[in-house]
């Protein structure tokens, strides 16, 4: 099969509208997505929950095991839900490979793959700007770790980072990319995946609807002004590593499981601290002096011209930033 380039000089959300794009691959493709998603998600967390009633020394019946794992008062609930997510990696990459006959790797970044410098320095200024906000607006908490936190830190550590990374490659990666290149204009991207991240999130207030989709929007934004994944992955992995860290230690992690609302000032200071981490993580972009839209042949191992070579502009028009 063929590599198919995107067009040169595509700026991230229109990166699958190269040769092989098709109005049915993009459609059917968030379609399938979505679909597996949700299928994929219920199965392996099941399945999770499963083994870890089997294999876990737990004399609780099932019925009762699972429901306090859903509940996630049972580490084994976390670990399953995160590694439900986690197929949305692989759901994502077969979806640009097979489906549009792109390399994954330009579903990370416009170089393409992964900018590890942004990457960390994002991490970096999204402790220091979530942490900082949060602990401005609320103070320092009472510390109180819940019973068993020690195994939910494990959980946590090791997989609540590619769950978030996952949610970021499939809502602002391969949703971004699709829905970006049905209409040609990448705000379409940009608003229509923040409003299924936020919807596909549950029951929630107006205020903490607002929260999600707020999130949605700015690391979207960030997606589509830096050409890559990098700065959305940073902010949503310390936000949840963050959120489920303080919440062990403080008012327990099946407390925070069931939270539905929030009130509006909680929900500004949420939107406060991505606003600001956004500001940051883009000055930190134009820093670097990294690239923001595709550039065919100007290195990483990616030629333009051939059969599989990328159309210059989108339809004969050229591409603008």
């Amino acid at each position: 099969m063929l590599e198919v380039l995107p067009p040169d000089g595509a700026p991230y959300p229109l990166v699958l509208r190269g040769e092989s794009y098709a109005w049915w691959r993009s459609g059917g493709g968030v379609v399938l997505g979505l679909l597996l998603y949700l299928v994929l998600v219920t199965l392996v967390s099941q399945l999770v929950v499963l083994l870890g009633r089997l294999f876990g020394g737990s004399d609780v019946a099932y019925v009762d095991y699972a429901r306090q794992a859903a509940a996630y008062e049972r580490p084994s609930g976390m670990l399953g839900v995160n590694l439900g997510i986690a197929t949305l990696i692989p759901i994502a990459c077969l979806l640009v490979l097979v489906l549009h006959r792109v390399r994954p790797r330009w579903l990370v970044s416009v170089q393409p793959g992964i900018r590890w410098r942004y990457l960390g320095l994002s991490l970096v200024v999204g402790v220091v700007s979530l942490l900082g906000v949060q602990l401005l607006a609320t103070g320092v908490p009472a510390l109180a770790p819940q019973r068993g936190f020690w195994g939910f830190l494990v959980v946590i550590v090791l997989t609540s980072p590619i769950q978030a990374a996952a949610e970021e490659v499939f809502f602002r990666g391969y949703l971004l990319q699709a829905l970006g290149s049905l209409v040609a204009r990448p705000w379409f991207g940009v608003v229509v995946s923040a409003l299924l991240f936020a919807l596909l999130h549950g029951t929630q207030n107006p205020a903490l609807f607002v929260n999600r989709l707020a999130f949605g929007l700015l690391a979207a934004a960030l997606v589509w002004k830096t050409g890559g994944l990098e700065a959305g992955i940073a902010a949503h992995v310390v936000n949840n590593v963050l959120a489920y860290l303080i919440a062990g230690l403080t008012t327990g992690i099946a407390a925070l499981k069931t939270v539905q609302s929030l009130t509006w000032a909680q929900s500004a200071v949420g939107v406060g601290g991505f606003a600001l981490f956004a500001v940051l993580a883009y000055l930190v972009f134009r820093a670097l002096r990294l690239r923001s839209t595709v550039q065919l042949g100007a290195g990483d191992g990616v030629q333009g011209g051939g059969a599989a070579g990328g159309r210059s502009g989108l339809g004969g028009r050229p591409v603008l930033q």
